[in-house]
């Protein structure tokens, strides 16, 4: 006789095979490059923090190479697009900001009472919008053309 934790297990699996959800699954090749570009940026931060400035410097490159090459690898499938642009939006304030105060300019006033890192809101403030857009405009779509496409 079965007992009550396989026959849960049971019906999750049946469940989940159940979904009208498609599965995205990450290609290993991807995998691993997105792994290392979260090694990069640690790496970058890091130097941030400990005011290694050459090497903060350097990780610039690397880190916001493979965030593109990412968004490049993922432009199809739109919620990933969305979200790998705001994370490219988001390394590029990022870096500017850390840049900022490696080269001394992050307190000079650029505009009223706008100091040189204010200029990363730039960039933050692009990347939220992406992810605004996409949750406001395209998710929506996405939902009922899904739901019309079940529906028939």
């Amino acid at each position: 006789m079965p007992t009550q934790l396989t026959i849960t297990k049971l019906t999750c699996f049946l469940t989940m095979n159940q979904s009208n959800e498609s599965l995205y699954s990450v290609p290993n090749r991807l995998r691993r490059m997105e792994n290392m570009h979260v090694a990069f940026w640690l790496l970058k931060d890091i130097s941030w923090c400990m005011i290694w400035k050459p090497l903060g410097i350097a990780m610039v490159i690397p880190t916001l190479s493979i965030a593109i090459w990412i968004a490049w690898k993922n432009r199809h499938i739109k919620i990933e697009l969305s979200h790998n642009l705001a994370i490219i939006f988001w390394i590029t304030a990022n870096s500017y900001w850390m840049i900022s105060e490696f080269l001394g300019f992050d307190e000079m006033i650029v505009w009223r009472e706008y100091t040189g890192k204010h200029i990363a809101l730039i960039p933050f403030v692009t990347g939220a919008m992406i992810l605004l857009y996409y949750y406001t405009v395209l998710r929506p779509k996405e939902i009922k053309r899904r739901k019309s496409v079940t529906l028939q």
